[in-house]
């Protein structure tokens, strides 16, 4: 695909490609999406199914939809446990993981999402903090 962009699960497994531009790209901090990920926030980009293509690997997939949610799913390789895309319940739209992806996207994160549910360890100002390299 041109001017695509590779992701991949940690263990490699998984692999596809994806195609900007990009629907939307957020950081969300819902509890649902704190609890998928593990971390403070969700970073996530949304495209059309006709942007992103499978490589390899589809086979390892695992999907879970969370019963009581209108919406919410999330999909992850079954040997290492990294999330990866989803389609939507609808299939209008995939919901790519932008940690899962191999480069850097160009577009960057364009809003904070449910921002008030953030935990209160969370900076909007993260920069007064030492940086390790």
């Amino acid at each position: 695909m041109k001017n695509s962009l590779t992701g991949s699960c940690l263990c490699r497994s998984i692999v596809y490609e994806v195609v900007p531009p990009f629907l939307r790209f957020v950081h969300c901090y819902c509890s649902r999406c704190r609890k998928s990920t593990g971390a403070g926030r969700a970073s996530n980009i949304v495209v059309l199914p006709e942007q992103i293509r499978w490589i390899r690997g589809q086979e390892c997939l695992v999907r879970y939809d969370l019963p009581e949610a209108r919406s919410f799913a999330t999909t992850f390789c079954s040997r290492c446990g990294s999330p990866l895309p989803h389609a939507t319940r609808s299939g209008r739209e995939f919901i790519v993981p932008a940690g899962s992806l191999d480069q850097e996207p160009a577009e960057k994160p364009s809003a904070h999402y449910h921002w008030a549910s953030r935990q209160d360890w969370v900076s909007d100002d993260e920069q007064h903090l030492p940086h390790v390299e």
